[in-house]
């Protein structure tokens, strides 16, 4: 049976995705910086239909963190899967303002999950199979004014994924690029400009079906392909003057 270990899932999506395993009956590994906070959703996976339900502290900043999830993760019977929705957002204008914060989007984007990744790689590589269902954005398909910090950092996160897929898919193990357009989550709540906003519970059930066809990219709803492929093409001189 696989196990699937859950990073972030105090995130709306993270959660959400959590909750369809259950429904999958799958033995679950659910993780948050403060494992105490998350005993409540424990239970929940229990009665939706998990096999077993496991909870572990992580704080992507710590190094030890990490290191203590690979050898819990080391104990698992049978295949690892990973479902990895940790992230964060800061407000682009904000991050204008105090440019000595920019760091902090990185590390929470791209270095901490990449350090988490690749510690967990070795392992499932010895195990021989598995899934990784990973969170980028379509934020980063092309620098926008609006939020090119986070963007490039997730531009960065993507790059790393493909490398991964690269790497894992002669291992048996496949990994899957996730990049949502708006979500109803924490994150967006409140944000000016947002349009065709998905539901959590909506996204969990395409990335899982995604997953079982072995989808590498996966654009979330799907019709952000197509609005992503528009600005992509967008020639920059245009691009440059346009307020997105």
């Amino acid at each position: 049976m696989t196990t699937w270990l859950i990073i972030g899932v105090t995130s709306a999506m993270g959660e959400a995705f959590a909750r369809k395993c259950a429904d999958e009956g799958a033995k679950l590994i659910v993780t948050a910086r403060n494992a105490a906070a998350i005993q409540h959703l424990s239970e929940d996976l229990k009665i939706r239909g998990a096999s077993e339900v496991t909870t572990a502290s992580l704080d992507l900043g710590k190094p030890k963190d990490i290191k203590s999830l690979t050898e819990l993760s080391r104990s698992v019977e049978g295949s690892l899967s990973v479902g990895f929705f940790a992230g964060s957002m800061q407000d682009q204008a904000w991050l204008n303002d105090h440019p000595d914060k920019t760091a902090l989007t990185f590390k929470d984007n791209l270095v901490g999950p990449a350090e988490c990744l690749q510690s967990l790689a070795p392992l499932m590589i010895e195990k021989g199979e598995g899934t990784i269902i990973a969170l980028s954005s379509v934020a980063g398909d092309r620098g926008r004014a609006s939020n090119y910090v986070y963007g490039s950092a997730k531009a960065g996160f993507t790059a790393y994924l493909s490398g991964l897929r690269n790497r894992m898919q002669n291992h048996g193990i496949h990994v899957m690029t996730v990049k949502p357009g708006f979500v109803d989550t924490e994150m967006t709540w409140g944000l000016p400009g947002l349009f065709l906003v998905a539901s959590p519970s909506d996204i969990a059930e395409t990335l899982w079906k995604a997953a079982q066809k072995k989808r590498n990219t996966v654009y979330a709803p799907w019709f952000w392909w197509i609005i992503m492929n528009i600005i992509h093409h967008v020639p920059e001189p245009i691009f440059k003057k346009l307020k997105l």
